[in-house]
């Protein structure tokens, strides 16, 4: 059970923590995730982001914005922002030159008090934040002016005080429209504290969510229990999704503490998971096998098909590169094909490029180069496969993170390697080789096929059947995996990580090991040059082969929605009982 806190504040407004302090301090806290949510600037985003990407917390990328409605401040948090898109740098810089604006008027009117200030150096004292009143009244109390925080707002600070300069007027549906555009959630931020009466809270409340308002914060640090039934009570009837947050500041409101707030507050995962579902409905990912797939039989990318994994990234969708292959070999893959490359140009991308190898016995983040699951076959079952392949004089080959363990260097293995270029050990003592489970092997016959369909039936009539599965990756290539493995099973499970829908998903193939990858997907892509079973499994099947740019034909369906003609219902349909339609015309009408 994991615990969130999606409304924090660094030193980069008026929080007493640096951004990488809130990161060690979150994780001492035990929490899984944090949205760091400033006013009105997003300067710690990229240093909280890259101080903790190796380590086990999640940062949420927000804002908290002041508007004015009828007259009072009311706050939005944007959570999920993409801070980097030109909508929203272009509302930010117009913003920071109007606070700017304002703090040098405020300046001049408590100079006519008699105080020494300046803009200038309350920048000086307070380097790198957004300078708000809490700075003004920590500056008069630091140089004698006043004798707490407190009587700086009775006197000067506060709204009813003739030095006080009101802000240019922001509506919170300027607000909630750029973070939309930001492709962000906006969320109504502790709406108690805004005092209105029940029925006017309820006004705003509708107001917003017609504006475009998609969640509200039923959690907060000050809540009562009275207060938090209310709240969500307005959440269910204007379907809001729920938030929460402590509203961390550090030293700046004492006795409030993150994750906790003043002791009883506790924000469940699951709030979270259910904002990703929502900002992912529309999310597609496109699981494509590699070789006969993706690439050509030359094991090149071509560029029309390049080109629209670029445009299918841009437009925030996801690409997974399931193979059979190492990690190390997809590696290659993404980068040899300039793929990563042309991610990383993209400003702000929220597409991402995922691998599921070994036939999704591994779950990886090819960006952020992580594993996100695996799935190992024991050792005992291992020595068995090599120990049966030997009694046949079949090839036989497993590996370690980064080598491939083969019995021979045989004609097999260089066949093998003229694909998948990875250093190689030849050894049968896999006791001394093998630091830990290996994620797959794979039996090799370049002559006999009829021999490796006779080795699949003898393992899987053995007690390894139990435990291993064995697919053909093509004629020459037997793979033996985790029953926990698979590419369908690796669709499921990374879909559930990234809390998008399954129904979402399209999976493309060629060969019988793509065959439960096809059938888990929402839609079930074969290619024109692919297996016939795999074919009678698939929803679709492709006019252009993988010489011809195949995968390009899918992602333009999937970039016009054509693919999105399947709704859940058909889908939940597909999974009780797969449908295999006719191939040929009245398959390509239905998606055309």
């Amino acid at each position: 059970m994991g615990f969130v806190d999606l409304h924090v504040h660094s030193t980069r407004s008026d929080g007493t923590y640096e951004p990488k302090e809130l990161v060690d301090y979150a994780l001492e806290k035990g929490l899984t995730a944090i949205a760091i949510t400033d006013h009105d600037t997003v300067d710690a985003i990229d240093e909280i982001v890259e101080y903790a990407k190796d380590k086990p917390i999640e940062i949420i990328p927000g804002i908290e914005y002041s508007t004015e409605y009828n007259k009072r401040d009311v706050h939005i948090v944007g959570l999920f922002i993409n801070h980097k898109a030109p909508v929203f740098q272009e509302y930010l810089e117009s913003f920071k030159q109007s606070r700017i604006n304002r703090n040098h008027k405020l300046c001049t009117n408590l100079q006519s008090a008699g105080i020494d200030i300046t803009y200038d150096a309350l920048v000086e004292m307070f380097p790198n934040a957004v300078i708000t009143r809490a700075h003004y009244g920590k500056y008069l109390l630091q140089k004698g002016y006043v004798k707490s925080i407190n009587e700086a707002f009775d006197r000067y600070l506060g709204d009813h005080t003739k030095y006080f300069v009101h802000r240019e007027k922001i509506t919170p549906q300027q607000v909630i429209e750029v973070t939309l555009k930001a492709g962000g959630i906006p969320v109504l931020a502790h709406p108690t504290l805004y005092k209105l009466g029940k029925e006017q809270l309820e006004v705003l409340v509708a107001t917003l969510k017609a504006q475009g308002l998609m969640g509200i914060e039923t959690l907060y640090s000050t809540y009562t229990s009275r207060d938090e039934r209310n709240i969500k009570s307005l959440a269910e009837k204007y379907d809001l999704l729920q938030s929460g947050g402590s509203d961390f500041h550090g030293e700046n409101k004492p006795g409030l503490d993150l994750a906790v707030g003043y002791g009883k507050l506790y924000i469940h995962e699951d709030i979270l998971k259910n904002m990703k579902r929502v900002l992912n409905k529309n999310t597609k990912i496109l699981f494509t096998d590699l070789d006969g797939t993706l690439l050509t039989n030359d094991k090149k990318l071509l560029n029309k098909t390049k080109q629209k994994i670029v445009e299918m990234l841009k437009n925030g969708h996801h690409l997974v590169l399931a193979s059979g292959r190492p990690i190390n070999s997809i590696m290659d893959v993404a980068r040899n094909t300039g793929l990563l490359d042309e991610l990383k140009k993209i400003d702000g991308c929220k597409g991402n490029i995922y691998s599921t190898a070994y036939n999704g016995a591994v779950l990886y983040d090819c960006v952020n180069e992580t594993f996100l699951e695996r799935y190992a076959i024991s050792f005992d079952n291992v020595k068995e496969l090599f120990r049966r392949a030997k009694e046949k004089n079949i090839h036989i080959q497993t590996y370690t993170d980064n080598k491939i363990v083969s019995v021979a260097e045989d004609k097999e293995l260089a066949y093998y390697r003229r694909t998948v270029i990875m250093d190689y050990i030849v050894s049968n003592d896999l006791d001394n080789v093998l630091e830990k489970p290996p994620c797959k092997s794979i039996a090799i016959s370049l002559d006999d096929r009829e021999l490796l369909e006779s080795f699949r039936k003898e393992i899987e009539e053995s007690e390894l059947g139990k435990d291993i599965v064995a697919a053909f990756s093509n004629n020459y290539y037997l793979e033996f995996y985790s029953k926990y493995a698979g590419k369908g099973k690796a669709l499921v499970k990374l879909c559930e990580i990234l809390n998008i829908p399954v129904e979402n998903s399209v999976s493309a193939g060629d060969e019988e090991n793509d065959i439960s990858m096809i059938k888990a997907a929402g839609v079930g892509v074969a290619m024109k040059n692919g297996n016939p079973n795999l074919k009678e499994c698939a929803d679709y099947v492709t006019m252009c082969d993988n010489n011809n740019d195949g995968i390009a034909e899918i992602i333009e369906k999937i970039l016009k929605q054509v693919f999105l003609l399947w709704e859940r219902g058909n889908y939940e349909k597909r999974k009780e009982k797969r449908i295999c339609k006719k191939i040929g015309n009245e398959q390509q009408e239905l998606f055309t």
